[in-house]
């Protein structure tokens, strides 16, 4: 069977090398948002499609048989996009969408929809670790008086984007030690997360119960209709059941 694989989470990485195993003619897509991406065993294209008619001519030109999305759970614009084209090409797709973190006793959570309703639970010159990537930093312009930590895997091209903020660099995994140690040592006193899920990325969260600090978890954002999955095991479970 010929796949697409939209990448970019660990559950991409597991499938790319699981399909491959099986037989099936695997090309992973990247976004391209990391400079030097895992190999994932596999026909990889990194860089966007060029928008929705991009994504519809690649297709067109590259025939495959289903589409895969195992992007970040945060990735909308990707994920409505895939969603709508294969709708009208007839072409079978399957969201691997991990689970929601879920508060446990001790967690100090806070919930919002949009970065931009921070500055309206976040008080006034707290230190703020953003883990949300950079690609949304200016939407939590609204925190001027705080002073804001993003920490990205690659070291950044240019200066922050606000002027009371700035980068650290790390390549995860990070144990709960690591973050507590982080978050100690820049004095943090509000953590902000994007409730993407998942065990990798989890140990700032606990490293937050552990320290007793508040976290401000951004809710997903309603996902397209369709199949959905939540593991791995669970995506090649439909495979085999449908093909």
């Amino acid at each position: 069977m010929r796949i697409l694989l939209l990448a970019g989470t660990s559950e991409a990485r597991d499938l790319a090398a699981t399909l491959v195993a099986k037989g099936h003619s695997v090309t992973a897509s990247l976004a391209g948002a990391t400079r030097a991406p895992r190999d994932l065993g596999c026909n990889t294209r990194t860089g966007g499609f060029g928008g929705e008619q991009g994504f519809r001519d690649w297709i067109t030109q590259n025939p495959v048989d289903l589409v895969i999305d195992a992007t970040h759970p945060f990735a909308v614009n990707i994920t409505a996009r895939s969603a709508r084209v294969c709708g009208e090409m007839n072409l079978p797709y399957l969201q691997v969408l991990r689970e929601e973190w879920s508060a446990s006793t001790g967690d100090k959570w806070t919930f919002i929809d949009e970065p931009e309703q921070s500055e309206t639970v976040i008080p006034d010159n707290s230190r703020v670790f953003l883990a949300t990537g950079r690609q949304t930093l200016e939407r939590f312009s609204g925190l001027s008086s705080c002073y804001l930590f993003c920490r990205q895997i690659d070291p950044p091209n240019g200066p922050f984007p606000l002027s009371n903020g700035e980068f650290i660099v790390g390549r995860p995994p990070f144990s709960v030690e690591d973050e507590v140690a982080l978050f100690t040592k820049l004095k943090i006193d509000w953590l902000v997360v994007k409730n993407a899920g998942g065990d990798m990325s989890r140990s700032k969260l606990d490293a937050a119960r552990q320290m007793g600090m508040p976290v401000l978890m951004i809710n997903r954002a309603q996902r397209p209709v369709g199949p959905k999955v939540a593991t791995v095991g669970a995506a090649l479970e439909w495979l085999d059941a449908h093909y």
